[in-house]
């Protein structure tokens, strides 16, 4: 069976947001982030000089691979996707094209993408990875700059540290960065079911299609999801948290942005949902939704033939908060 059949009745995934911005919890100095904890340093906004310093102390060791899967595994979900770089561009693998990664930085000193990957093989899930291709706030050229639309933070580019956005080109970034990344974790960490891609607006066409051909070369079964941009796409994501009646979007609709989509070409989407109100851990946030609402939000979703990705934001130390673990095996016991 090829990933298309598969995605196609795989129903139920996990996902997990995890990385630097795990340590503040959504405070800084005092401050609270009005939503995604994992936006933080834009939010505030922090500095790289200052954030940079949290990799010096990230050492989560309650962190176990496997029991993260195990959880994913007992609940039912079919695949795992995990963010192996976020937009604050710290990247949670061994990456010999920036030494801003978990390995290299921090005292940790593992690869959490390769214990992962490991985890799943061994618990039979799917494994997937989530790479944000577009902005990178540690990179001067990251891109979101040529957008003014709202997000949850000051900007979608770093104009903190690189306030003068003139002089920023995204193909610097793209070249120097996240292609040479996106080639590592297509061929150091065995099949990958898909890649999920976020938030295009600078990435140009022509970009998104190098994206598309560089997974189609190194794995061809790899599946691509419609935030690349420029539909250059094999499945469509639809909005964050968006639970719709019917599949909607059509020819006219704007393939770079998140809710306006076209048709997937294989019949193939998801959703992907929050547990509470972040993505990224959050511990103030006890907005958790209840085992009924989870089989609610399955059902309806798989009734229009979406895949469900639910997503956990796990602590500084590697934990699953205990609300997300409830409510999971909860749903998990019902439908059983």
């Amino acid at each position: 069976m090829n990933n298309r059949e598969w995605f196609k009745q795989a129903g139920y995934g996990m996902m997990a947001h995890w990385g630097l911005y795990s340590l503040l919890g959504g405070e800084y100095r005092g401050r609270r982030v009005r939503d995604y904890a994992e936006w933080i340093q834009s939010y505030m906004p922090i500095p790289n000089a200052e954030y940079e310093k949290y990799a010096k102390i990230f050492n989560p060791v309650y962190f176990d691979a496997d029991e993260w899967i195990r959880l994913a595994k007992e609940c039912g979900m079919q695949y795992f996707v995990f963010t192996s770089k976020h937009h604050d561009g710290f990247a949670m693998f061994k990456s010999e094209a920036d030494k801003y990664n978990v390995v290299d930085a921090t005292p940790f000193g593992r690869d959490v993408v390769a214990e992962l990957g490991e985890a799943c093989y061994k618990h039979g899930l799917k494994f997937g990875l989530y790479y944000s291709q577009e902005l990178d706030w540690h990179h001067p050229h990251g891109g979101g700059y040529d957008n003014s639309a709202g997000c949850s933070g000051v900007s979608w580019d770093n104009s903190w540290d690189f306030p003068d956005r003139e002089k920023k080109d995204f193909s610097i970034c793209f070249n120097e960065k996240i292609k040479p990344q996106v080639k590592e974790i297509l061929t150091k960490y065995g099949e990958l079911c898909l890649i999920w891609f976020d938030v295009p607006h600078t990435i140009t066409k022509e970009q998104s299609l190098e994206l598309n051909r560089l997974v189609k070369e190194y794995q061809p079964d790899c599946l691509i999801n419609s935030r690349i941009g420029n539909g250059a796409y094999d499945y469509v994501s639809l909005g964050d948290n968006e639970y719709p009646s019917e599949i909607s979007g059509g020819e006219d609709a704007d393939p770079n942005s998140i809710g306006g989509f076209k048709y997937s070409p294989y019949g193939l989407y998801e959703t992907a949902g929050t547990l509470n109100s972040s993505w990224g851990y959050k511990y103030y946030d006890q907005n958790w939704i209840s085992s009924e609402e989870i089989i609610e939000r399955k059902e309806k979703l798989n009734s229009l033939g979406i895949n469900y990705l639910l997503n956990i934001g796990p602590d500084h130390l590697g934990r699953i908060p205990s609300f997300s673990v409830e409510s999971l095996r909860g749903a998990a016991k019902v439908t059983k």
